[in-house]
């Protein structure tokens, strides 16, 4: 397949200015970069509530440090392969522009507030972050008339972690209707079925027997929902800049914040687990992390995140696939891989599993199902004026969802601002 069709836009036009020399992946990162829905990343959670401290990340320094850490992969991937194999490797500004676009589709609170809104959306085709992600991109960021930012195929392809439909979900099943507890609900992975036309055009190079190996998908454990099994090229090392940023840099700010003892890392026994030349590294990374001399943290940030980018290696997940961009994905080594799971889930374990931070998501989430409710009972009345606008053009079966765009696209003050505004005496 040649690589010219993942450069087509669905608009089918290019509308290059005079003079622009740019890549087609350099004019998707300026895109990413200038748009509203990226500027809402500095005032949406990413494990801590925003305005708690002037520290640590935000969706948006994440987004920009995966960035940082994804071109730092495909380097390194550049430098381990053979020519062909370099060659099908993402441009560098496609990397950025997959990494600055990731989170766009989170909602207010983190996956707290993701929950919420697929728990009120059960009866519309659910919500999850990536494919809101999908759909501002390609639908609702007004760059265009009808085609979002209009990106390049192989951006799209490449922002898809989940590249399959969202099914039917039976809300007559047990337990569907305990709005208090909403632990069961965190999303299937996977796109809303109301962007199908999306999906479709982006994986319309694929052959049929390719795009059903792509398109493969398993049961969800302790769940009703799915998961798809395989993501693109691209897509697979996005995510693993992601993994990297959440698991290094957020431990980092656990860290400072006074979060996670030496006594909580010391306590990991996986570390004793790893081969001699990987325990050795982690017993001295360890020790500079937890040291009082800033300076030492830091280096020991970079030695962790270097440790991990070094690692990764190209594989084959879909050997029989014809087409490279899916045949193909970044990897980590098995003990790179492992200390990787174990910083995120020290950070599971230590911060967000906290009881405070529970509460603190617990009341988060019923401040948006409440907002849902509002808007749902009087759009005609309580929407605003460009949102009602929407609401009234959409077809019957879309509205809720043009409620549920309204409130995902809601940064975490924004969304405390309306429901004081709407349920709080005295505001």
């Amino acid at each position: 397949m040649s690589f010219s069709v993942w450069s087509e836009r669905r608009s089918g036009a290019e509308n290059i200015r005079p003079g622009d020399q740019r890549s087609p992946w350099q004019r998707d990162r300026a895109r990413v970069l200038h748009s509203a829905a990226f500027r809402r990343l500095q005032a949406k959670t990413q494990i801590l509530g925003i305005g708690q401290n002037d520290f640590y990340r935000t969706r948006l320094t994440h987004s920009l440090e995966a960035a940082q850490i994804g071109t730092g992969l495909v380097n390194q991937l550049r430098s381990k392969t053979t020519p062909s194999l370099a060659a099908i490797l993402p441009a560098d500004a496609l990397m950025e522009a997959l990494c600055l676009a990731h989170d766009i589709g989170h909602p207010p609170f983190g996956h707290g507030g993701e929950t919420a809104l697929n728990y009120k959306m059960l009866n519309h085709g659910g919500f999850e972050g990536n494919g809101q992600t999908l759909r501002i991109v390609a639908k609702l960021e007004p760059y265009t008339q009808q085609h979002g930012m209009d990106l390049s195929r192989r951006t799209l392809l490449g922002l898809l972690k989940y590249p399959v439909l969202q099914p039917e979900f039976d809300t007559t099943a047990p337990g569907a209707h305990n709005p208090l507890n909403l632990t069961p609900w965190k999303p299937a992975k996977a796109i809303f079925a109301a962007d199908e036309d999306i999906l479709n055009w982006i994986l319309a190079p694929l052959s049929a027997t390719d795009r059903a190996l792509f398109q493969q998908v398993e049961q969800l454990p302790h769940s009703p929902f799915i998961k798809s099994r395989y993501k693109s090229l691209d897509a697979s090392i996005m995510e693993l800049a992601d993994d990297i940023a959440y698991g290094v840099h957020d431990l980092e700010d656990a860290i400072v914040l006074g979060n996670i003892t030496e006594a909580q890392w010391l306590a990991n026994s996986e570390w004793n687990n790893l081969p001699d030349a990987f325990a050795q590294q982690m017993q001295h990374i360890g020790k500079a992390l937890f040291s009082h001399q800033h300076h030492l943290r830091k280096d020991a940030i970079g030695s962790l995140v270097n440790l991990l980018i070094s690692s990764v290696t190209l594989a084959q997940v879909l050997p029989q696939a014809q087409e490279p961009l899916i045949r193909y994905n970044a990897v980590l080594d098995d003990a790179p891989q492992r200390i990787l799971h174990c910083l995120k889930q020290l950070v599971y374990r230590c911060v967000i599993s906290r009881p405070d931070i529970q509460q603190s998501r617990f009341r988060c989430q019923n401040m948006l199902m409440a907002l849902f409710d509002a808007f749902c009972s009087d759009p005609s009345r309580l929407l605003p004026a460009n949102t009602q606008l929407r609401w009234q053009q959409a077809e019957p079966e879309l509205k809720t969802r043009v409620i549920c765009d309204y409130i995902s696209g809601m940064t975490d003050d924004y969304a405390e601002h309306m429901y004081r505004r709407l349920y709080a005496s005295g505001s």
